[in-house]
């Protein structure tokens, strides 16, 4: 927790995706006072600091305008003598390749207290993200970091001699650096891999040897970029499994020279060993038709069969590896959500095209909670609904015991989980998860009976409060909360749209439809979405996605966020893209 007195935590942000936070970074960030962050923090990061929190950008980026370190100082010393908890969030781990000592040095200067919070560095994250290893008992028993910043500052000649060289913003110089290297004495046949943006949905790798890397990546913004050289950049393709139903047999010489490639279902008898699938390091000599190599030099030289060369992320086993997904539920709906489909493999990016609100005034459900009593039904069906009833209910200074003589009728198991968290089991749950059904399947006689339905303000079907009124209940309906569309898309969002970098956008509602329609039409990004999937929870956000998008391409069989995931999983699936 933060202490009473100003601090200044100096915090690694990692490779900027939320994924990759430390917990007490994520911490630090949801209890900052004062943010003070550089250029390549994600958009998603600074969605973690509370809404009063006073943000200032201090990022440094080659070529432009930037924030002078003597100034970042002052702010830091500034902000914290002010008794403020300041977060300083850098890219990365903060005493990697920044200024964070000059910063410590002008804290201690002014007497203030500091901490500094370990991050994972991109010189570490980058290849691993890329499937690179970057030790190996054969090809790689070291490596060094290195900034190629000032290249005419490094023992190049020492340098060559090391196995495997990671290095940070050498973008600009990647010609010099291969003629430093080569003229050190590395072969111009060394493998190397350039990574740009690692762990972003934008992320590129270009893979090439020495002699060729800088053609092969002519014309391309290599900022920022990690460059891997070294031997174990060839065994990428090893370290990644096959797509599901397929293996490969790829002949393929560890330098990066094709040989011949072919695609087979598992079943057929190819020549490699299941093992050969897996790394040429981890064949055994049992395997007398490829023997593991024991030297770099047999290494270099064998051909081996290897699994294919199948897209960048690491966690490519998982099923919705290398999917990128837009998730447009609220802000403050989306986490479980988002935590599912990562959990599968994919990237998320949250677009919320819905913001949740009080409705316009609270009269109408302070009125029916006064006198709830006279009431037979209560029916809720959303966890909007179920928050901010209690809120009003507890606001009145009541709580679960005032519904005692009441039945509650709920929609969905997420619903019926916010009702438990007020320690009140539902009376019934439809068994289809959609408003519809509560009322076709509903336990008991409607007539003459009383029934609250608190929902939203505007924007609601209206065939549920017709279809209880015609079984002859008594329905009261009133507003409990208010759904309105957000004034802009969320930056990251629109980025990824923009660039056509998404591959499947969710609804979980016909108002996240009809939103998402609005603001994509504002930005001039519907020609953007001829390629995307479009995945909907059920029937009735199916029917304006296919009024306004024209088509559903995934329909969750189960109405629930957990039945979407899997309707998802088993469309990407089926939808592999080619080898």
């Amino acid at each position: 927790m933060f202490e009473e007195k100003g601090k200044v935590y100096l915090v690694g942000a990692g490779p900027s995706d939320v994924a990759y936070l430390t917990v007490r970074s994520q911490q630090l960030l949801s209890q900052a006072e004062v943010l003070i962050y550089d250029a390549l923090i994600s958009e998603r990061l600074l969605d973690l600091v509370p809404d009063n929190c006073v943000k200032f950008h201090v990022g440094k980026r080659g070529g432009r305008k930037s924030t002078p370190q003597a100034e970042i100082d002052r702010l830091l010393v500034e902000q914290c003598l002010l008794g403020k908890q300041v977060v300083r969030l850098k890219s990365g781990d903060p005493l990697i390749f920044g200024r964070s000592s000059q910063e410590i040095q002008a804290l201690i200067a002014a007497g203030c207290p500091f901490e500094v919070v370990p991050g994972i560095s991109s010189a570490l994250a980058a290849p691993l993200l890329a499937g690179i290893p970057l030790t190996d008992p054969v090809l790689s028993r070291c490596f060094a970091v290195l900034s190629a910043h000032e290249p005419t500052e490094l023992d190049w000649e020492a340098l060559s001699r090391i196995d495997t060289l990671v290095i940070l913003m050498g973008g600009r110089n990647l010609g010099e650096i291969v003629r430093q290297l080569h003229r050190g004495g590395r072969s111009l046949q060394t493998p190397v891999a350039v990574i740009r943006y690692c762990g972003h949905p934008q992320q590129q790798i270009w893979t090439a040897q020495l002699g060729t890397i800088a053609a092969a990546c002519a014309g391309a913004s290599l900022s920022p970029a990690v460059i891997v050289i070294g031997e174990v950049v060839g065994l990428r393709p090893y370290l990644q499994p096959p797509l599901a139903g397929q293996r490969a047999e790829m002949l393929i010489n560890i330098n990066g020279n094709l040989v011949s490639e072919r695609m087979s279902p598992i079943g057929d008898n190819l020549k490699s060993s299941p093992l050969d699938l897996i790394s040429p390091i981890a064949m055994t000599q049992t395997n007398n038709q490829h023997p593991a190599p024991e030297t770099k030099k047999e290494a270099e030289n064998q051909i081996i069969p290897a699994s294919p060369r199948l897209p960048i992320r690491a966690s490519s086993s998982l099923p919705l590896a290398n999917k990128t997904i837009l998730v447009t539920r609220s802000a403050g709906q989306s986490g479980e959500f988002t935590h599912r489909l990562q959990a599968a493999g994919a990237t998320v990016i949250e677009m919320p095209a819905i913001e949740i609100g009080p409705p316009s005034n609270w009269e109408g459900l302070d009125n029916a909670i006064a006198c709830i009593q006279t009431f037979d039904w209560l029916i809720l069906t959303s966890t909007n609904g179920v928050d901010y009833f209690f809120e009003r209910l507890f606001a009145q200074g009541k709580d679960a015991r005032s519904l005692a003589q009441l039945k509650i009728a709920v929609v969905g198991k997420k619903t019926a989980n916010s009702l438990k968290l007020h320690n009140l089991q539902p009376d019934f749950i439809p068994p289809n998860f959609v408003a519809d059904s509560l009322v076709e399947h509903f336990p008991a006689s409607l007539q003459g009976k009383k029934v609250l339905f608190p929902r939203v303000e505007t924007g609601g079907r209206e065939v549920l409060v017709q279809e209880l009124s015609a079984k002859g209940a008594e329905v009261v309906e009133v507003a409990a909360y208010e759904s309105r569309c957000p004034d802009a898309i969320a930056p990251e969002a629109k980025h990824a749209l923009s660039k056509q970098a998404v591959d499947i956008i969710t609804f979980a509602s016909s108002k996240t439809v009809r939103n998402f329609c609005q603001l994509v039409e504002a930005s001039q990004l519907t020609d953007k979405l001829d390629k995307v999937a479009i995945a909907s929870i059920g029937p009735q956000t199916s029917r304006d996605c296919k009024q306004l998008l024209g088509r559903v391409d995934v329909e969750a069989l189960e109405y629930t966020l957990e039945g979407l995931t899997q309707a998802i999983i088993n469309w990407a699936t089926i939808h592999q893209p080619p080898v």
